[in-house]
């Protein structure tokens, strides 16, 4: 299962001073772009990302926004990786080597979530019950919540058929292979699957190929195109629990320095 919340620690629900923070940047990272937004800014900062785009580009983009006037005092990273317990596990496919590993809380000096993006804009998806998030983009990306608890989910892995998984006909290059009509059916029949599988009260579909979808299936609701970064900022505010090998409250990677620290706790 991926693991996609960074720094989880052993079980123990509690409301953490550290999660109480001000302004949020919530940063999604893409293969061809990223897009950040600030709560309380209306309008987000795009730019193009691809094969050579590295961490040392994303921290320029950030320190041009601060230049634009935008102030932050904590960031949620969303990427396209596997990401666990101390931090990134994988590199990100589309992008040029180097995020793992990369201590983004000391360069920006604030403390720092890193999530896999399915679960960021499942996150911001979310309503309540338990709702299974599909997000329909390059790949299949997938979370179920349920109350403050995330459990990440491969559900592209699964087999749709004898031949083919469901990230094979749903992905981005199944969309062009076999046309909007076949796929949207595909869409209904996974949906309903999901649905009676997980005993979920709502699927969430999101993603850049949701806008395809047309009439939507029963038991779905349409993703909006902000919730990666509703998500970026509402996993600020409470304990959501990572369901994996080491469940907990998701902690933030804080920067080195008193400086920093006393920023955080408002002694600054």
């Amino acid at each position: 299962m991926n693991d996609s919340v960074a720094n989880t620690v052993h079980a123990k629900h509690h409301r953490n001073r550290h999660d109480r923070v001000g302004s949020i940047l919530a940063i999604d990272v893409g293969g061809s772009k990223v897009k950040m937004l600030v709560n309380g800014e209306t309008t987000p900062h795009k730019a193009p990302t691809g094969p050579d785009f590295t961490p040392d580009h994303l921290l320029g983009i950030v320190k041009h926004v601060e230049q634009q006037g935008w102030t932050f005092d904590a960031v949620t990273i969303g990427i396209p990786a596997m990401v666990g317990v101390h931090g990134l596990k994988s590199e990100p496919g589309n992008l040029r080597t180097g995020w793992f590993g990369f201590d983004f809380a000391s360069a920006l000096g604030v403390p720092v979530k890193i999530v896999n993006d399915a679960v960021m804009q499942a996150l911001g998806s979310y309503d309540n019950g338990r709702m299974v998030f599909l997000g329909l983009g390059t790949g299949i990306g997938s979370a179920l919540i349920a109350d403050h608890f995330i459990v990440p989910l491969e559900l592209g892995q699964l087999r749709f058929d004898a031949k083919r998984t469901i990230n094979g006909v749903l992905n981005r290059q199944g969309l062009f292979r076999y046309g909007k009509r076949p796929w949207r059916r595909v869409v209904n029949e996974v949906v309903a699957m999901l649905l009676r599988a997980f005993l979920a009260d709502y699927v969430v579909l999101g993603g850049g190929n949701a806008k395809y979808i047309g009439e939507l299936p029963p038991g779905a609701r349409l993703g909006n195109n902000r919730a990666a970064f509703r998500g970026g900022f509402r996993i600020w505010e409470k304990d959501w629990i990572l369901a994996d090998h080491l469940a907990g409250p998701i902690q933030p990677d804080m920067p080195e320095g008193i400086e920093a620290r006393q920023a955080l706790s408002g002694t600054h």
